[in-house]
């Protein structure tokens, strides 16, 4: 019965620790702190006064800075506001009020719409989709990515597959970055829907926490190689770069729907925070800038998910997997009865995600998956919280044998 009076003493901690989320700590914060006293102009480049209305795609200098880190022409490029995720909600919106290219109808007149769910996933995708009733089919993740075979084959067979949710660089919370092949696939293959769209949330494009960086194929290229130029739309954003509530989000495609993009932003806005854009250009300058940038946030992360690694491997033995990323924010456990873990840690005053969040409609019918946010604790506290969870999986595995 070691497992349970280990719990038993959790419990009588009385601990008050948070994994639920992947924000930065506030000493990454402090790394962009000098973002506070930018601009020191409110001219951009080409004279454009960041004070007033007017500039709807963004300032040119800021979208050559980050064309290239996310793989999109500069002029395929719109800079936005603080939230990527606003963004993709927002292109839901259009598509179901609106033509995409290349559709027959708008998505609102569809008898059904589908998208496909690579599964473990990020549950705010979910959420888009179960706000507009938008239909979800889970694919398997693997090692890299997406399960194609499965992909191909629900694309071909039903015009309601609208489209698929990608993070595909360190993938939330899998850490798994797409491979050559899958991005290759899924910009080449058949689908039934002429106006099918791959969401690529690429949240984690320049997010290494080691020297070793992932690389990922090109998919606006490769989709405009094989025909199917549309294909794509591309998502990413500053938050977890400079600051989580004041950075610059992004949209990149092909030009037609760069232009179906703009027109439908247009009835909503007059122009973006050309100021916050003039701050990030000045406060990150180029390519190496951000690099350099990244390597400060890496030497303050990497350690806690060494740390999760090393905990994790000590106390579980072969109680469970986890993933061991290379990037991004996340790590994903996997264990049997997930549920019942997650509500002995909150007993124990150790919140975590919702066992099921990374799955569509919060049900993982495995119940295996558990993910961690390791960023925000310190180190004590983020140790404290992974041994707590090791307890917590123990003395499930204990009741249950």
């Amino acid at each position: 019965m070691n497992a349970q009076r280990d719990y038993a003493e959790l419990v009588q901690r009385g601990l008050s620790l948070d994994l639920t989320r992947g924000k930065p700590s506030p000493r990454q914060l402090d790394l962009a702190n000098d973002l506070l006293k930018l601009p020191t102009s409110y001219k951009a480049a080409d004279g454009t006064d960041g004070r007033n209305y007017g500039n709807l795609q963004g300032l040119s200098e800021l979208r050559e800075l980050f064309g290239p880190l996310l793989q999109v022409p500069a002029e395929q490029l719109v800079v936005g506001g603080n939230s990527s995720l606003a963004v993709m909600h927002d292109t839901i919106v259009h598509a179901l009020l609106t033509k995409v290219p290349g559709a027959e109808r708008r998505w609102v007149e569809e008898p059904e719409i589908t998208f496909l769910c690579p599964v473990p996933g990020y549950d705010r995708h979910f959420t888009i989709c179960e706000r507009f009733g938008i239909k979800m089919a889970p694919v398997p993740m693997n090692g890299e990515g997406p399960d194609m075979d499965v992909v191909e084959r629900l694309v071909a067979e039903d015009a309601s597959v609208k489209g698929i949710w990608c993070v595909p660089k360190y993938s939330n919370p899998s850490g798994v970055t797409y491979s050559d092949e899958t991005v290759r696939r899924l910009a080449a293959m058949a689908t039934a829907a002429s106006d099918f769209r791959i969401f690529w949330d690429n949240a984690y494009a320049v997010h290494h926490l080691t020297d070793t960086h992932a690389e990922l194929a090109d998919l606006l290229a490769l989709c405009a190689e094989y025909g199917n130029a549309d294909r794509a739309f591309v998502f990413g954003s500053t938050s977890k770069v400079t600051l989580a509530g004041s950075g610059v989000s992004f949209f990149g495609a092909s030009p037609a729907n760069v232009k179906w993009f703009l027109a439908n932003t247009a009835k909503q806005s007059i122009g973006p925070d050309k100021l916050n854009q003039l701050r990030h250009v000045e406060f990150l300058k180029d390519a190496d800038g951000v690099a350099a940038h990244m390597r400060k946030h890496a030497e303050l992360v990497w350690p806690k998910f060494e740390l999760v690694d090393r905990v994790l491997a000590k106390e579980l033995g072969d109680l469970g997997t986890w993933t061991s990323p290379q990037g991004g924010y996340f790590i994903s456990l996997e264990v049997s009865h997930a549920g019942e873990v997650v509500a002995r840690a909150k007993a124990a005053g150790i919140a975590l995600t919702p066992a099921g969040a990374t799955h569509p409609y919060g049900q993982d019918p495995d119940d295996r998956t558990i993910r961690i946010a390791p960023t925000y604790p310190d180190l004590d506290e983020l140790e404290q919280a992974i041994m707590g969870l090791a307890v917590c999986v123990r003395a499930v595995a204990e009741e249950r044998a």
